[in-house]
């Protein structure tokens, strides 16, 4: 399966208001036979957050009071010719995902999906988990030299391992670094330059041999996001879809070279949600897509390379049933678009 033949096929970010990663899963294969994803779990512990989810291995990494911190300790220098080694080497298996760090891809992978046209697995981004993890200055290690290049390796690993183990059920995989942080770009607290955004985060998608996107749910630089290595575009097209459309050439020209959009017309929020119907979203997303065809980009590209998921992770819900209405108007509004052709 190639970014250029979604035609509105649904999925989701990842996360998910559920504790039990067998419910999550047998919603997940109820409701997206297509592109299924498995789920993330933060209500379930504290290590299914999506930074703590990628965090084990990392050398001198721990969890103190919710926060992730690295602390230069005895065996830190140790910790760190392995990882390098690793890296050198290809060797991902020396750092996996436990079932403890994230019941629900353990469940995934122990689940069958006969009618998948490709798998979705997602990992947190180098911008979002470096500015998040601190050393023991509490200073971010993005901007300490050795632990941010520690970091992008790091990373990297954790990509090549979830994509050969989903690959297990399904030879096509989707894999989308998840960087909430990228609207933090610009900003005085963030001093990075596009250049140096733009090979942290080719560094981490360079894991995966599949198809690969970045999923950000708010406002950001897109012209960096779309000079990346990416096959997909995922953001969140309920409450930001002005902001991409600010820039129709960078767009145009992602389109042009067989890029997707993911479009998250599905609100995560329970108000939101409970008002939308698949009627107005449809009318909601075709009024989204429309400026972008004025400014150039056939109609039928758009749509041929269009997937459908909700604005951001499920989690956000208040619980388990408003998941499952998410995902029924998801799965309904791909059903109606795609009844139109192309």
């Amino acid at each position: 399966m190639s970014a250029t033949d979604f035609n509105f096929l649904p999925t989701i970010i990842g996360s998910m208001p559920h504790r039990d990663a067998k419910a999550a899963c047998m919603l997940i294969s109820r409701y997206l036979k297509d592109i299924p994803a498995w789920p993330q779990l933060p209500r379930r512990s504290p290590k299914e957050d999506m930074n703590a989810q990628y965090s084990e291995g990392f050398p001198g990494i721990s969890l103190e009071d919710g926060n992730l911190r690295v602390r230069r300790t005895a065996n830190f220098e140790k910790e760190l010719e392995k990882l390098y080694t690793a890296y050198l080497a290809g060797d991902y298996s020396k750092y996996p995902v436990s079932k403890d760090y994230a019941a629900g891809l353990h469940c995934f992978l122990e689940s069958k999906y006969p009618s998948a046209r490709a798998i979705k697995g997602q990992v947190t981004g180098p911008i979002t988990f470096g500015l998040v993890v601190t050393d023991e200055t509490k200073r971010a290690i993005i901007f300490d030299e050795v632990l941010g290049e520690a970091m992008t390796k790091f990373l990297r690993l954790k990509v090549a391992w979830q994509e050969h183990e989903l690959r297990k059920i399904c030879p096509r995989t989707i894999i989308f670094v998840d960087e909430p942080y990228l609207v933090s770009l610009g900003s005085v607290a963030v001093p990075l330059s596009k250049e140096k955004v733009i090979g942290l985060l080719d560094e981490v998608l360079s894991g995966a041999s599949g198809l690969k996107g970045i999923h950000c749910c708010g406002n950001t630089d897109w012209p960096v996001v779309l000079a990346t290595s990416i096959d997909i575009l995922s953001f969140d097209a309920y409450n930001y879809a002005g902001s991409l459309a600010l820039y129709p050439k960078e767009v145009k020209r992602f389109i042009d070279r067989g890029g997707a959009i993911a479009w998250g017309i599905v609100p995560t929020n329970d108000t939101e949600l409970a008002k939308e119907s698949v009627a107005s979203l449809k009318d909601r997303l075709e009024e989204t897509m429309a400026p972008f065809a004025r400014q150039g980009i056939h109609i039928s590209k758009l749509r041929e390379q269009a997937l459908l998921t909700p604005g951001c992770g499920l989690a956000s819900l208040s619980s388990e049933e408003a998941a499952e209405d998410a995902l029924a108007k998801l799965t309904k509004l791909s059903e109606e678009m795609r009844k139109r052709g192309v």
